[in-house]
């Protein structure tokens, strides 16, 4: 395929991945919230932490097919749900965002007495999330962490909400506005007094999402603030293990901020690998 968004939507239409015979573990976080780990294990010591993107799961198809994969190849995988995304609305006021690196360490610190050597792949605001959270760690990043892969990242998140609203691109982000708000009202349930789902039909850009929720639900300015403090473009020059990037050329959710050829130049450790035809 030529075209763009055939590559983005078609595997998600009729990509057909057999199911994981998954054991769910729920760990609790710091703030007294929990996240629910899907583990497939083979009995190995080496695993293979995978995130998934926006809005997305651990029975996502491009999960599970990484899940098969390093299953066969000798790892364990363990599939992290993001607060509020493994069927059951999260306990705290907050849920997720691109820039939350914490509970990521969380579930480092929780699988690292199980496992030799530990891996990450993120997805899109998954990967996000994985550059980020190497590149602030830095040389201080646990021993057992021995690489990393993102795929299809915002690295820039500023850059990619501006592609995002562009007319084309409508399909995908009213796609996934809508899903925030199901979440949204899920949530409200519990705190009514917190958010207010009032107008939100006139919400048409995750410019306007993330300033009316993502950023003063956690602790952010304004939609520009959350951006610039969790954009990983931030932190690639900090990033001190093997790490690799897949952006294609043609991915329709990326603007020209997220082909970080200057830091792929400047840092031996990151690597970027940007194929012509893609998608997303």
């Amino acid at each position: 395929m030529s075209n763009r968004h055939l590559l983005t939507v078609f595997p998600t239409l009729f990509r057909r991945v057999p199911p994981v015979n998954y054991t769910r573990s729920r760990i609790t976080t710091p703030d007294q919230d929990f996240l629910d780990l899907d583990y497939s294990r083979i009995g190995s010591r080496s695993a293979v932490v995978i995130l998934h993107g926006l809005e997305g799961n651990s029975t996502r198809q491009y999960v599970t097919g990484m899940v098969h994969i390093f299953n066969e190849s000798g790892f364990d995988t363990v599939s992290m749900n993001f607060r509020g995304c493994s069927g059951e609305s999260n306990k705290a006021l907050r849920f997720y965002h691109s820039g939350e690196t914490g509970d990521l360490q969380t579930v480092i610190d929780h699988i690292s007495p199980q496992y030799d050597r530990i891996h990450l792949i993120g997805f899109s605001l998954g990967g996000n999330v994985t550059l980020k959270y190497v590149g602030e760690r830095g040389s201080a990043i646990s021993p057992k962490i021995r690489s990393a892969v993102a795929i299809s990242v915002p690295v820039d998140l500023l850059d990619s909400s501006t592609e995002l609203e562009k007319r084309i691109n409508s399909i995908y982000r009213m796609r996934f506005i809508r899903s925030l708000g199901e979440k949204l009202a899920e949530k409200a349930k519990a705190y009514p007094k917190d958010i207010s789902l009032e107008g939100y039909s006139a919400i048409r850009t995750f410019r306007d999402f993330d300033d009316r929720y993502t950023a003063p639900l956690h602790g952010f300015k304004d939609a520009e603030d959350y951006w610039r403090q969790s954009s990983s473009v931030f932190y690639l020059s900090g990033i001190t293990i093997p790490t690799l990037l897949i952006n294609a050329l043609d991915d329709p959710f990326l603007g020209k901020g997220s082909y970080p050829f200057d830091a792929a130049s400047a840092n031996p450790n990151f690597h970027w690998r940007r194929p012509r035809r893609a998608g997303m």
